[in-house]
C-alpha cells in the first residue's frame, strides 16, 4: 500500500482526492495539509511515501523549498499537482528532485497510477509535457524566450504579475529588495521590454504566468 499526502490549498481538491482514494486498494490518503509550514510536520507524524502537491501551495514561495525539503527527507516521492503552464515549470521541478508533474485536468486514475510508478523510483512526465518538451526546438524565438528565465526570475515574475511591489516580492522570497530589482532589469533584457507593464503583458502572452 502506498501511503501518500496531499498539500494543496483548496477544500474542493482535498474532498476530490480524498474520495477517489477512500476505498483504493494500492494507495491511502494519510494526510492533508493546506501550507507548505505544515508539510514537515506532517511527515514527523505520519508515513509518506508520495507527497503531492500543488505548486502554488500557500507558503511555497520558491522551487528552491521544494529543493530542501526533499534533502531532510531523501525518501519522500514528490508530485506536483498544479494548473501552471508545464513548459515553464515542469523541467525545472524536475531537476530540484519532483518525481512528476501533472495538470489538475489530468484524469485521477492518470494521478493513482503515476503515485504507484513514482513510489517504485521512476520519474514521470505527462504527455502534455513531452510533446510541449519535443516541440520546443520547432516554435518561434518568441515562444522560445521563457527558456532564458532562471527558475529564479520565473519565480520574481510571477509575483509581479500578481501585482506585488518590490519590497513585497523581496520579503516572499526571503531576499533583499536591491536583488529583486536586478531581476527585474533581467527581465526586461531577457523579454526585449522597457516597462513592468510591458512585461507583465509579454509573460502572460508567452503563457510563462
Amino acid at each position: 500500500m502506498v501511503k501518500i499526502g496531499l498539500a494543496d490549498n483548496h477544500p474542493v481538491v482535498h474532498y476530490g482526492i480524498k474520495s477517489f482514494f477512500k476505498e483504493h486498494t494500492d494507495i491511502s490518503l494519510v494526510g492533508i495539509v493546506d501550507n507548505f509550514e505544515m508539510v514537515d510536520e506532517l511527515l514527523k507524524q505520519k508515513d509518506v511515501d508520495v507527497l503531492v502537491m500543488d505548486l502554488e501551495l500557500e507558503g511555497l514561495s520558491s522551487i528552491n523549498l521544494i529543493k530542501e525539503l526533499l534533502k531532510r527527507n531523501p525518501k519522500l516521492k514528490i508530485i506536483l499537482f498544479s494548473n501552471l503552464n508545464e513548459q515553464v515549470y515542469a523541467p525545472n521541478a524536475i531537476k530540484a528532485g519532483v518525481s512528476s508533474f501533472i495538470q489538475k485536468n489530468e484524469k485521477l486514475e492518470t494521478l493513482a497510477s503515476t503515485i504507484i510508478k513514482v513510489n517504485r523510483g521512476a520519474v514521470i512526465f505527462s504527455e502534455t509535457v513531452k510533446k510541449n518538451m519535443a516541440l520546443i526546438s520547432k516554435q518561434s524565438k518568441s515562444e522560445r524566450l521563457y527558456r532564458k528565465l532562471s527558475t529564479r526570475e520565473v519565480e520574481v515574475l510571477r509575483y509581479l504579475s500578481n501585482g506585488k511591489k518590490n519590497k513585497e516580492v523581496a520579503e516572499a522570497l526571503n531576499l533583499n529588495e536591491k536583488t529583486i530589482s536586478t531581476y527585474k532589469l533581467r527581465l526586461l533584457a531577457k523579454l526585449n521590454v522597457t516597462n513592468l507593464v510591458d512585461l507583465v503583458n509579454k509573460a502572460k502572452t508567452l503563457e510563462i504566468v
